[in-house]
């Protein structure tokens, strides 16, 4: 398992980050979750092998724009 962190645009409340994490928590091996409207993030646990795309498409089909950091 590997920790990633991603910024995450458009979010502004705990409905949002809500919904990144009901997106993201259906990945296969995803651990870990921690959304943060404030500071604009996503932090994850994941397999080494699990692909940035993915997590990005993820945040996409809850309404975000997301990109690793």
């Amino acid at each position: 398992m590997t920790e990633r962190e991603y910024q995450v645009t458009g979010m502004t409340c705990g409905h949002c980050e809500m919904s990144v994490r009901e997106e993201v928590e259906q990945l296969s091996g995803v651990t870990g979750i921690q959304v943060s409207a404030a500071s604009g993030t996503l932090t994850l646990s994941a397999p080494a092998d699990l692909d940035d795309d993915g997590v990005i498409a993820a945040v996409e089909e809850a309404g975000y724009s997301a990109v690793r950091v």
